[in-house]
């Protein structure tokens, strides 16, 4: 669903954004328009220049299985006054896409620069960079051999040790040996003591309940601590010699949805919306298959249409945001007191989409918008800020980082594109369309039309299409009606044909 799409379902409710210096933006979020009023706003409001000759840092702010559920996106309700802030400042992309949607093998075709191909490369949740491309220059390591000293802080790569040599320091989490030791915390017990979760587990899985509300400081939990760290090295960084780039990465809205109480007090229960099409989607090919990570939880009842759990979902969702955004505000106050804002790139983005309900899925893992999807904010100092509906990717920030810091790219490595000249121009196409891989199927999306198709023997293979400007929902797949056909035919065009340079090129990186 785009943002204008999103927007034109909202009732009248205007809001402020806080600037400093007693400095606010009035934005008026009407049912059309309330984000043309943001984009409006907003040339007005120009970053200062950077110093000549001076090369930027660079700050990365990836959260987990956070879709664009912000106030800067259009979406009522939700209290992110922090990442409000750093859009009206910034480049905001509204058609901003992950190309896997899960955790690792996203993480691992941002992080390089390429795209996945199933089966061999980005295709599960726990993919490794350094073995399913051992030949591509993680872009780290690029940064690195262009002068920076590079520092990865919380979940970054999905795996600790994945190119772990590459950065300037050992990448650090709040458990040194990462990921495995981390998961104790994470999704077993974190505060799960206390009397409002009780101490109950699946016995399945040993984690512990989908959600818990503890009465508590935000660095009890993990991202508390990250964002502490992350305050810690850009002291520590300031006087450098060196420009740093820094990506810090937090584990919310990541289930469970554990946050402190403080944030779950921001809202009232009974007034979150929740979905308003919890319906398998008409011709929903056989391969879409609903997500089932949360059921791996204590809690979860057998029918997830029960509006009791529906609620209770989306606040914990929705109070782990509150909870990102509260982090990603101390970072950057930090960021501005220690005076490093106007020569700091900030890029804050999701590593992929999460369904709350929409067509009865709770998580990620398909191919249909709401788990595609992401927020991405970038703030380049020198530009003004503005809205694009460009469609984009994850891997576009390896290119663009490259091009701003002006490192010289691997050659023949990247499948993205500079999102510079859309930053200089909001009104700027860099792609038709985005590409993304997921068990088997791969799917497009152009700004109109989210399309996907998976192989099979007979004829015609299982397809979706969703046409956004009738269906922004996509609660009816069109992929059968007649005049759709040209445009398929081209969408199987450009897949097979990305699909094919894939192959090409990790053929001639093995013979290399």
């Amino acid at each position: 669903m785009t943002i204008k799409g999103a927007v034109s379902k909202l009732d009248a409710a205007p809001f402020t954004i806080k600037m400093g210096a007693g400095f606010r933006i009035h934005i008026p979020l009407c049912r059309k328009g309330g984000l043309a009023a943001f984009a409006a706003a907003l040339p007005a409001i120009q970053a200062p220049c950077q110093e000549p000759g001076q090369r930027p840092n660079v700050l990365l702010i990836i959260a987990d299985d956070m879709r664009p559920e912000m106030g800067c996106y259009g979406v009522e309700g939700v209290k992110t006054p922090n990442l409000d802030r750093l859009a009206s400042e910034s480049t905001l992309f509204g058609s901003a896409y992950c190309n896997s949607p899960v955790s690792g093998a996203s993480r691992a075709s941002m992080l390089t620069g390429v795209y996945p191909r199933h089966p061999s490369r980005f295709t599960t949740y726990d993919a490794w960079a350094r073995y399913d491309a051992p030949w591509a220059e993680p872009l780290q390591s690029c940064l690195g051999r262009g002068g920076y000293h590079t520092i990865s802080n919380g979940k970054v790569f999905h795996n600790i040790s994945d190119c772990d040599s590459s950065w300037s320091e050992y990448p650090w989490r709040v458990h040194p040996d990462g990921y495995g030791k981390d998961w104790a915390q994470y999704n077993k017990w974190e505060i799960w003591m206390n009397s409002t979760s009780g101490n109950t587990i699946n016995p399945g899985t040993m984690r512990g309940p989908f959600c818990e509300s503890a009465d508590t400081l935000d660095e009890a939990y993990l991202d508390g601590k990250v964002a502490k760290k992350t305050i810690e090295d850009l002291c520590r960084m300031k006087d450098s010699s060196k420009p740093f780039f820094i990506a810090c990465g937090f584990w919310k809205p990541h289930l469970p949805f554990n946050a402190p109480k403080r944030y779950w007090d921001l809202y009232k229960r009974d007034s979150i919306p929740l979905a308003g099409n919890n319906f398998l989607p008409k011709g929903l090919p056989k391969e879409v298959h609903a997500p089932s990570e949360i059921r791996s939880y204590a809690l979860v009842p057998d029918d997830l249409g029960e509006e009791e759990f529906q609620r209770m979902a989306k606040h914990g969702y929705w109070a782990c945001v509150s909870y990102v955004d509260a982090q990603v505000g101390k970072i950057l106050h930090a960021l501005d007191s220690l005076d490093l804002g106007k020569k700091t790139i900030v890029i804050f983005l999701g590593d992929h989409g999460w369904q709350l309900g929409e067509h009865s899925f709770w998580g990620k893992h398909t191919l249909m918008e709401r788990s595609t999807r992401v927020p991405l904010i970038v703030k380049v100092p020198g530009q003004k800020p503005s809205v694009s509906y460009s469609p984009v990717e994850l891997v576009d920030i390896y290119p663009t980082l490259c091009e701003l810091c002006g490192v010289s790219a691997p050659e023949g490595q990247l499948d993205g594109m500079s999102l510079l000249p859309i930053i200089r121009d909001p009104e700027t196409k860099t792609k038709e369309r985005v590409f993304i891989d997921w068990q088997g199927g791969t799917a497009t999306v152009d700004g109109r039309f989210n399309f996907a198709v998976w192989p099979a023997k007979g004829s015609p293979p299982p397809m979706m299409l969703y046409d956004h400007r009738s269906d922004p929902e996509e609660n009816v797949n069109v992929s059968g009606k007649r005049r759709y056909q040209k445009r398929i035919r081209r969408f199987r065009e450009f897949l097979s044909g990305t699909a094919e340079r894939e192959y090409q090129k990790e053929k001639a990186a093995e013979r290399r």
